[in-house]
């Protein structure tokens, strides 16, 4: 889950996103708070070759019998098709998993950068004293986090679990509350 001084939510650090379409200045003084959150990644590059390897296995079993006749040609499209689309799926969740939110917190102002899995960065910022965290409890998403501020609401932490987001909200409030005098 997340974490403060640059501790991150999810199994492994997503691959680097293409760079940013709004400029902001870059800060050089110390953050008082700073999480990355990405989409937990459950299964390695290892563990999805394992799964392509034991399904290539399984779909071959009915196939052995049936060498050397018409039925082998007529099963033969649909196991590769089948192997294929789990060959997609994996490939399209990888791309997913390189969404990245990174929230920054100064005293004179909060950051959220989302790096979309397409390279898009979608960047919001406020004057901290302004910001309001609410956990939505009736929204259609459980734990619906949203962060108001700056004139606009944006969501937070959208692919973490509910546990997670009710954790990463009580976090950011201490941060906050830490800058209150």
């Amino acid at each position: 889950m997340a974490g403060s001084d640059d501790t991150a939510a999810g199994a492994d650090a997503p691959a680097a996103c293409a760079s940013a379409w709004i400029d902001w200045p870059e800060r050089t003084d110390p953050a008082l708070y700073r999480v990355t959150l990405w989409p937990n990644r459950s299964l390695s590059r290892r563990g999805k070759h394992m799964v392509l390897a034991i399904m290539a296995v399984g779909l071959a079993i009915p196939l052995v019998p049936a060498l050397g006749t018409p039925v082998f040609w007529g099963l033969l499209p649909f196991e590769l098709g089948a192997l294929g689309l789990l060959w997609l799926g994996f490939a399209r969740n990888d791309a997913d998993g390189r969404l990245t939110e990174e929230l920054t917190l100064w005293r004179d102002e909060i950051r959220v950068e989302r790096r979309e899995p397409d390279g898009r960065v979608l960047r919001w910022q406020a004057i901290p004293y302004w910001v309001r965290l609410r956990l939505h409890e009736d929204a259609r998403i459980e734990q619906y986090l949203t962060l108001k501020g700056g004139g606009r609401e944006i969501e937070l932490g959208a692919f973490l679990s509910p546990e997670e987001r009710v954790s990463l909200k009580d976090e950011i409030e201490r941060a906050l509350a830490g800058l209150k005098p």
